[in-house]
């Protein structure tokens, strides 16, 4: 090349053509300086002055630092009714996209409220569809971070069109890709019935909410006069509808929560449970265990300490903790492997079995089943909540997705019965009896149809009305019947309990047991789906 060459200046056509490369980079820029101010600087204020993050600062706190890559960045409605026209805010409500979560892919979609109130239209819906399209061919799990004033009215059938295609992927997902909602703020009317649809809620105490009608309906149409937070706050889903699986105090939180949690699941449902690097003693065996049940038998005493010294130390992770106290289930790992734990809180109820115990517990049996983690039930077992109340809602019902959940769950299936083992609430249990694939009892346990006072005052009825002391003949009645009956050598004897072992060797067990059924494969019926008494 000649020096003449090298400092030849362009010609015309050159400068124009890097004239118009400057100019539509230029453009670029400018668009996403647009993107970065969402519904306007004055609204992402109102946002921060509420104590709430932005659609965009969420997604960056959740997700590993500079893996988030966005699309549809530039999609916009096209209605023009309402002065809609005046309103073209690019992205149109809702950031979507894909990044890592402890180096592990996952999508991701979060509602912008400071456009038009975090409104959902039709090219929202259009975004948070092509991002769930977009998991389940992945094969990785969806988050859902909400923030959302409800339909936008402006886009009338266009809005509730959304919604429903919504919806239908929600039900697609199910099963095939694990699907989590964060709420982070308001979520009304027909739009509480995506996150319904997601395998976990987790909600953020004072800024979000969720009804299907707010305050201002139920005053106008019941004269009942009730605030949001009560209403539909965190803590009145977390603990009294069961809507939400956790309550946290902050957004920080809520993401740590996330993070937490995807760390037990498999990012879909042809893969096996994650497992990590074992840090514990596969063969410790902890002398606190032997002292934890009381030789009383009407005494309670916290399951949860018997939960935290069997797995993995620090590993345990309980999901809907507010939500049915006298049941509890959660994730732990068990040598490293995660698995889901499912038992019973004597320290509440007894740790008897109501309506809402029931759902919880299928619920979570179920979801571990789809996503192949192994269950782990810890029972004890005096029966289901009696009363008038819990008939009429249905207890039966309720009771049978147990019997269900457990029965149609192909995942290995561990028990140990350590205690009460009572008719009904004994077999629903994960008893051998519907398939579990190991069962261990501890030498306190009591298996039978009923309590021994309970069967001494129906099978000797007469025999102590006649006797001259009642009392002592029931008494001596009530203790033979226990030595003879309510322990678990008979349920042993005839193989409905693997083994009878001390407390203390029960971490050891539980493990061996799942590394033999590490790879189980059961075949099933062929059939559609089955019919779960919903």
């Amino acid at each position: 090349m000649t020096e003449s060459n090298v400092n030849a200046q362009p010609t015309s056509g050159e400068a124009e053509q890097r004239d118009e490369r400057q100019h539509l980079y230029k453009k670029l820029q400018e668009y996403r300086e647009k993107l970065l101010e969402a519904g306007g600087k004055d609204r992402i204020e109102a946002q921060h002055a509420k104590g709430k993050l932005t659609a965009r600062e969420r997604i960056e706190k959740l997700l590993d630092e500079g893996t988030f890559q966005e699309i549809d960045a530039f999609m916009v409605h096209r209605h023009s009714d309402f002065g809609m026209d005046k309103s073209r805010f690019l992205g149109d409500g809702v950031v979507a996209g894909f990044g890592k979560i402890d180096g592990r892919r996952v999508c991701v979609f979060s509602q912008d409220f400071t456009v038009l109130g975090g409104s959902f239209g039709e090219v929202a819906g259009q975004k948070v569809c092509k991002i769930l399209d977009m998991a389940m061919d992945a094969g990785v799990p969806v988050i859902g971070l909400n923030d959302s004033g409800g339909a936008r009215i402006q886009e009338g059938v266009h809005s509730l069109s959304a919604y429903g295609e919504v919806f239908y992927r929600n039900t697609l997902a199910s099963g095939v890709i694990p699907q989590i909602s964060v709420m982070l703020g308001p979520c009304a009317g027909g739009a509480v019935y995506s996150p319904a649809l997601m395998d976990f809620i987790i909600m953020t105490k004072g800024i979000s909410n969720m009804f299907i009608t707010g305050p201002e309906v139920i005053k106008t149409v019941t004269a009942e006069v009730v605030d949001a937070e009560t209403l539909g706050g965190a803590m009145a889903h977390s603990t009294i509808s069961g809507v939400a699986h956790f309550a946290t105090e902050n957004e920080e939180e809520s993401f740590a929560t996330v993070r937490r949690l995807l760390s037990y699941l498999p990012l879909n449902n042809s893969e096996p449970a994650p497992a990590i690097e074992p840090y514990d003693d596969p063969n410790r065996m902890d002398e606190g265990l032997n002292a934890i049940v009381p030789a009383n038998p009407n005494e309670p005493y916290d399951m949860k300490q018997i939960i935290e010294k069997v797995f993995d130390l620090g590993s345990f992770f309980e999901v809907h903790a507010n939500f049915a106290p006298n049941a509890i289930v959660g994730f732990a790992r068990l040598h490293g492997q995660s698995v889901g734990v499912v038992a019973q809180q004597p320290m509440m109820m007894a740790g008897a079995i109501d309506i809402n115990a029931a759902d919880k517990i299928a619920r979570f049996v179920r979801f571990c089943d789809a996503f192949n983690i192994p269950l782990i039930t810890f029972s004890d077992s005096p029966g289901f909540m009696p009363g008038v109340a819990q008939e009429h809602g249905g207890i039966i019902r309720h009771g049978a997705k147990i019997v269900y959940a457990y029965s149609e769950a192909t995942v290995p299936k561990l028990t140990v019965v350590t205690r009460k083992g009572y008719g009904g609430a004994y077999i629903v249990m994960g008893s051998k009896h519907i398939h579990a694939d190991l069962v261990f009892a501890w030498p306190m346990a009591e298996i039978a149809v009923m309590g021994a006072e309970g069967a001494v005052n129906i099978l000797y009825r007469k025999e102590i009305s006649n006797h001259p002391d009642p009392a002592a003949e029931r008494a001596r009645l009530v203790a033979e019947f226990r030595e003879k009956f309510a322990n678990p050598y008979r349920a042993a004897a005839s193989g409905y309990v693997d083994d009878v072992i001390m407390p203390s060797e029960t971490r050891p067990r539980l493990i061996a047991a799942l590394e033999l059924l590490r790879d189980k494969q059961v075949s099933q019926p062929s059939k559609k789906h089955g019919s779960i008494p919903l």
